[in-house]
C-alpha cells in the first residue's frame, strides 16, 4: 500500500503545496492553506493519463522509436497545414506559398486583455476550419453551447459572405471537465480542438482549483501530449495577468509550440495578432483586423493613416517594416517643462534606450536644451516600432514638439541616426516607397541613396541631423 502523505491546500484558490507557509504563493491570500490527505496512487502520469485513450490508436503512439532526420524530411514535405481562409492569421502562423495555416499536432496558446476579441477571432477561425472540411471541437469553458450559437448566428448575420455553420461540421461543447472534453474528441475525432479558455478547464483528481498553476500544468501538458500523440491541432486561448503576462507567468508558453498575442485598444476598432513564439514560422509577422459590428474583418492592405492636408506639431510619420509587410506608423512626442536633474522620459510602443540615444543627438549636433524638458513618445495605433528605421521619425517628432513647428503636410520620413548626427540608410526602402505613395504621401524625407522614381513623390535628400530639422516649419 503507498504512504498517505499530507499537502496543504489553499481554500481561495485549492492549489496544493508541500508544506504550510503563511501566504499561498500560487493566489497570494494570507492563512488560507489547510491540511489535506493526498494519495499519490490516486495521481495519474500526467503524460499518459487522459490524453492517452484517444491516442490508444495510433501506432506505437505511447512508446515512440528514434528516427533518421533524413527519412523524415519527405514526410516533412508533404505535411499539409489546415489554412483558416483569413489570410491576416494564416499569415502570422506561418508556412509557405500554398501551404499556410495550423500545423497537425501542434499546440497554439493565444493569449490577450478581457474583453478584446479573442473568442470572436477563434469562433471565426473555427468556422473558417470546419467549411474547408477539417473537423473541429469547440469547447467554451465560460458560456454555454446556445450562448455560442446565438453569437455565431449574429457574426453570420452580419457578413453574408461567411458560408453557414450548418454547411460544415463544427461541434461546440460546453464543458470544464478535462476528463469529458478528451472523451469528446475521441468519439467525435477533429482534426482542431479549440479550448476557450484554459484557465477554466480542470483535472478532477488533482486536488487544486481551475486557474491555479498545478491545474494549468497538468491540464496543458495532457492536451500537449494528446496533439503529439494523435494529430489533432489544439488551440488555447489564455488569460492576460495585471503585468500583461499570459497567466502563469512561462508556465503555458514553454509547453506549447506557438504563442499568439491578440493586443488593440478595446476603446478602438483595429486589432494586432503577433507570434511571440513560433516553432513552424516566424515572429516577425502582423496580422491586422478591425472589430466591427460584424466581428473581426481582416486587413490584408494594413491599418497605416493616409496622408492628410493638417499638419500637426510633434508628429512624424514613418514606414517600418514588420515580417514581410509595411506599415505606416504615426510618431507622436510631447515636451513640458520638467525640472533640471530629474526630467522624466516616457515611450510607449518605442525603445527607451533609442528614445535616449535621439535626444543626447539633438542635444549634442542639432543645440536643442532638452535636459530640464519632460519627453514622452509614443507610436500610435499599437504598433511597437523597434527597427532603426523610425529614429528619423522620432527625432523630428521630438524637435517639432520642442519647437512647436511640423513637417510639410504629406510628408513621411525613413532612416537611422547615427551618435554623429548623420542618418543612415535603411534597407527595403522600395517597399518602404511604395507603401507611402499607395497611401497618398507626396514628400518623403530619406538617406542618402539611389532611389527609382515614383510617379506624385518627391524625395528629400538628408544627410545630417540639422538637415532634417530645416524641414521643419
Amino acid at each position: 500500500m503507498p504512504k498517505v502523505r499530507r499537502v496543504f491546500l489553499c481554500r481561495s484558490c485549492r492549489s496544493a503545496q508541500s508544506r504550510w507557509v503563511g501566504k499561498c504563493p500560487d493566489c497570494g491570500t494570507w492563512d488560507a492553506l489547510e491540511e489535506a490527505p493526498f494519495d499519490p496512487a490516486s495521481e495519474d502520469d500526467t503524460h499518459k493519463g487522459l490524453a492517452a485513450a484517444i491516442a490508444g490508436d495510433v501506432p506505437d503512439a505511447t512508446s515512440p522509436r528514434a528516427a533518421l532526420l533524413a527519412d523524415l524530411r519527405g514526410e516533412a514535405d508533404t505535411l499539409r497545414r489546415l489554412p483558416t481562409g483569413i489570410h491576416e492569421l494564416d499569415r502570422v502562423l506561418g508556412g509557405s506559398a500554398g501551404n499556410v495555416g495550423l500545423v497537425p499536432g501542434s499546440a497554439v496558446l493565444i493569449g490577450g486583455e478581457p474583453g478584446i476579441g479573442k473568442s470572436t477571432l477563434m469562433l471565426h477561425a473555427a468556422c473558417a476550419w470546419a467549411a474547408g472540411g477539417a473537423g473541429v471541437l469547440y469547447v467554451s469553458s465560460e458560456e454555454s453551447a446556445k450562448q455560442i450559437a446565438l453569437r455565431a448566428q449574429r457574426l453570420q448575420a452580419g457578413d453574408a459572405a461567411r458560408p453557414s455553420t450548418a454547411a460544415f461540421p463544427l461541434h461546440v461543447l460546453a464543458d470544464t471537465n478535462l476528463a469529458r472534453i478528451i472523451e469528446q474528441a475521441r468519439r467525435i475525432g477533429p482534426k482542431v480542438l479549440i479550448l476557450d479558455s484554459i484557465q477554466m478547464i480542470y483535472k478532477p483528481d488533482v486536488p487544486a482549483g481551475p486557474g491555479s498553476v498545478t491545474q494549468l500544468r497538468r491540464c496543458a501538458a495532457e492536451l500537449v501530449y494528446l496533439a503529439k500523440a494523435s494529430g489533432v491541432a489544439v488551440v488555447l486561448v489564455g488569460h492576460v495577468t495585471k503585468d500583461g503576462q499570459l497567466a502563469g507567468p512561462r508556465l503555458l508558453e514553454h509547453l506549447v509550440d506557438t504563442v499568439l498575442t491578440f493586443d488593440g485598444d478595446r476603446h478602438h476598432a483595429h486589432r494586432i495578432v503577433r507570434a511571440v513564439k513560433n516553432r513552424f514560422g516566424t515572429t516577425q509577422e502582423l496580422g491586422l483586423f478591425e472589430m466591427t459590428s460584424s466581428g473581426l474583418r481582416p486587413l490584408p492592405e494594413g491599418a497605416g493613416p493616409a496622408a492628410t492636408d493638417t499638419a500637426r506639431p510633434g508628429s512624424a510619420l514613418a514606414p517600418i517594416i514588420s515580417g514581410t509587410r509595411c506599415l505606416m506608423v504615426e510618431v507622436q512626442a510631447l515636451t513640458a517643462t520638467g525640472f533640471l536633474g530629474a526630467a522624466k522620459r516616457k515611450a510607449s510602443g518605442l525603445d527607451p534606450n533609442r528614445l535616449a540615444m535621439i535626444i543626447a543627438v539633438l542635444e549634442q549636433h542639432a543645440g536643442l536644451r532638452l535636459a530640464d524638458r519632460d519627453i514622452f513618445a509614443s507610436s500610435v495605433g499599437g504598433v511597437r516600432m523597434v527597427e532603426p528605421a523610425g529614429d528619423l521619425a522620432l527625432l523630428l517628432a521630438i524637435a517639432g514638439a520642442h519647437y512647436k513647428r511640423s513637417l510639410p503636410p504629406r510628408t513621411a520620413c525613413a532612416g537611422e541616426v547615427g551618435l554623429g548626427g548623420e542618418v543612415r540608410p535603411v534597407p527595403a526602402i522600395e517597399q518602404r516607397v511604395r507603401e507611402a505613395a499607395r497611401l497618398g504621401y507626396a514628400r518623403l524625407l530619406l538617406p542618402p541613396g539611389k532611389y527609382a522614381p515614383v510617379p506624385g513623390v518627391a524625395f528629400e535628400i538628408v544627410r545630417t541631423v540639422d538637415h532634417a530639422l530645416q524641414h521643419l516649419s
